[in-house]
This record gives structure tokens, C-alpha cells and sequence, in this order.
């Protein structure tokens, strides 16, 4: 199957409470995480782009930008609005989220083989942890929007069809660590400025 087949989802309307800005905003290394989360998506073969904004208005050139109005109610409702807004020439989707800036394309990638491979659903996993990206062939995207509220995105539907899911090892190639606080900015920003490992950690 051709890669043009799998879309990206980026979910980039939360406020960042705990930060005091929308997170699509925070720049490391003066790269917004907005942008880093489509080049993640895009560079591990992802095509069309969706990004779901809410909080921060987002200009943003080459991708399909979809505003979510109910994006204070949480995850679901913006992982529902990037699911309506998938082509129709999309077999299947992966879902990212803009705050966990040290995944890397290759877990795109790895993810979409194993797509290629017969998985209709496959997740990130790191040391055995199932986190993110995840992604869904599409004939589970009805079911993944129907079981996505308040402000849980693709888990419950997850956890409530264990036997489709193929764990996707990636914890050689990134740390699913979320940005959530300023403690949390400081620690990911000397990672990815090379003064640490961005390979899963304990």
C-alpha cells in the first residue's frame, strides 16, 4: 500500500493550563510544537496533515486545519472533529498529540508498516507500555469517534478491543514523555538540545 493512504491526525487544541499557553505555541528550539507534530506525522509518511486547533488560532500553510469550537470539553471532541475530517482516499489514520515533542517520525513509520503488514489498529509502545501515536485502519474510525468523550481520545476504544490492537515497539526510537509543566519544558528542551538520551526511559 502506498503511504499516501495512511492521513495524520495532530491534536493541538488544548490551552496548557498548567503552562500558561496554548501548547501548539511553546517554541524549543525555536520550532513550535505544532510544527514539530506535523513534521512528525509528515516525515514518518503520513499524508494529509490534519491539525485539530482550539485554544490558539493556528496558522498553518500545507496542512488541513480543523477548528474544534467544543475543545474545552477535551481530547474527545477533537479527535471526533479530526476523524470527520479525513479524505476519503484515507485507509487509515495516525493520531498524535502535540505534546510529546521527543516521538519520532520513525514510530510514524513503524507504525504505517505494520498497517502495511495487516494491523488495523497499532500503537506506540515503549518498553511494552502501549502510549502514542496510535493508529486505526478505517474501518474502526466510527467506533473510535463513538467511544471518545470528555477528555479521552482513541484509549477506551483501546481497552475495550484488546484483540485488534498490534503493540508497535518504538522505545528505541523516542520517549512518549507528555509536556505538561514548565519543570517538564525545561527537562524535554535539554533532550532535544542534545545535552541527553531521547530513548525510553524507566
Amino acid at each position: 500500500m502506498a503511504h499516501s493512504q495512511v492521513a495524520g491526525i495532530l491534536l493541538a487544541a488544548g490551552q496548557g493550563s498548567r503552562l500558561g499557553r496554548p501548547k501548539a505555541l511553546i517554541e524549543i528550539d525555536g520550532q513550535a510544537l505544532v510544527t514539530r507534530g506535523i513534521g512528525l506525522l509528515r516525515n514518518g509518511g503520513a499524508d494529509p496533515v490534519i491539525v485539530v486547533t482550539g485554544a490558539a488560532r493556528l496558522d498553518l500553510p500545507d496542512v488541513i486545519a480543523v477548528h474544534n469550537p467544543d475543545w474545552r470539553t477535551g481530547m474527545g471532541s477533537s479527535l471526533r472533529a479530526g476523524l470527520a475530517a479525513l479524505p476519503d482516499s484515507a485507509q487509515a489514520v495516525v493520531v498524535a498529540l502535540v505534546d510529546q515533542p521527543l516521538i519520532t517520525p520513525e514510530a510514524v513509520r513503524r507504525l504505517i508498516a505494520a498497517f502495511q503488514a495487516g494491523a488495523v489498529v497499532a500503537v506506540a509502545s515503549y518498553r511494552g507500555r502501549p502510549r502514542n501515536p496510535v493508529l486505526v485502519a478505517r474501518a474502526h474510525w466510527a467506533a473510535v469517534a463513538t467511544a471518545a468523550v470528555g477528555d479521552t481520545g482513541a484509549r477506551p476504544f483501546l481497552r475495550g478491543n484488546p484483540e485488534l490492537v498490534t503493540a508497535v515497539e518504538c522505545g528505541d526510537a523516542g520517549r512518549p514523555d507528555d509536556l505538561d509543566t514548565s519543570a517538564d519544558l525545561d527537562r524535554i528542551t535539554d533532550l532535544i538540545s542534545g545535552t541527553g538520551s531521547v530513548t525510553a526511559q524507566d
